[in-house]
């Protein structure tokens, strides 16, 4: 059972004017304590559930950069990215890119989308879900075209592309981790039995057995393999939690299937506390 840490919250007792030495100094430490992925999420505001919206967040493919440059084995991803903030070319192009200047670490997670706040607040087109789910699908597609030996034209609904070449290609083969993350029993786990490599899911232990049973009925559905995907799941940590909290939950998460549980703090500025609990959880679960 792989540990990742999931950094949803930049709001640490060093202050705003350090963020770059302590996000170095964080995840470094993470890696030393034999925590296997690291992940950022893809917003501009900070989001509700974790901090007040004013709280720092910072973009997310400038820090996994400064994050490749700062690690040496943890693999990289957002968590997830939401389609509708860039264009597919520009995407799958920084996720290769990124995995080239990584050393092969650096996959996309990515989504539908469902920040309309911050979207409406920084002028970002927000259309309805329906077609968000479509643009997903499409940039997915071009994503993988862009990621093969083809660079012919992708003409879809919502993206035309005139050449999707895309010098150099990441150094992981055949292509980039792709993860689609979101429980939506119709579309989200429909694309994920389709597309991806992983899932990841929250919830509850009921909830969470419910959801991949419904992704084994769309595996069926397309012929895919079911335990070709990889499993992942989300929970949070706060000041209460304890080590024993997170190995009692990544136990229960592994009863069901899963095989990587990612945890993010919320209410915790003492980074080194995060690292202390969740590191001192990966030689139980290993």
């Amino acid at each position: 059972m792989e540990l990742g840490l999931h950094i949803a919250d930049f709001t640490w007792s060093d202050g705003p004017a350090r963020l770059g030495p302590a996000l170095a100094g964080h995840v470094r430490a993470a890696e030393d304590a034999g925590i296997a992925r690291i992940t950022v999420m893809d917003h501009f505001w900070q989001i509700t559930g974790v901090g007040p919206v004013d709280h720092e967040m910072l973009e997310a493919y400038a820090t996994l950069g400064f994050i490749a440059a700062h690690t040496t084995r943890a693999r990289l991803h957002a968590l997830v990215t939401g389609v509708t903030y860039r264009e597919p070319g520009l995407l799958a192009k920084q996720i290769s890119t990124l995995d080239v200047l990584s050393g092969g670490r650096v996959g996309l997670g990515i989504g539908a989308a469902w920040n309309d706040e911050e979207s409406t607040g920084l002028g970002f087109a927000f259309p309805p879900a329906s077609e968000r789910f479509e643009r997903l699908e499409e940039t997915i597609q071009i994503c993988l075209q862009m990621w093969s030996d083809s660079d012919s034209e992708f003409k879809g609904r919502h993206y035309q592309l005139g050449r999707t070449l895309n010098v150099p290609q990441s150094i992981q083969r055949p292509r980039p981790y792709l993860m689609i993350g979101g429980g939506g029993e119709k579309k989200t786990l429909r694309l994920v039995a389709r597309y991806a490599d992983a899932c990841n899911l929250g919830g509850d232990a009921e909830v969470l057995a419910h959801k991949l049973n419904v992704l084994r009925q769309h595996c069926d559905a397309v012929g895919r393999d079911y335990d070709e995907i990889e499993k992942t799941g989300i929970f949070a940590m706060d000041p209460a939690t304890t080590t024993d909290d997170i190995v009692r939950k990544v136990d229960e998460l592994r009863g069901l299937g899963f095989t990587v549980a990612y945890i993010y703090a919320r209410d915790i500025t003492d980074r080194a506390s995060i690292i202390g609990r969740v590191g001192a959880a990966v030689p139980r679960l290993t």
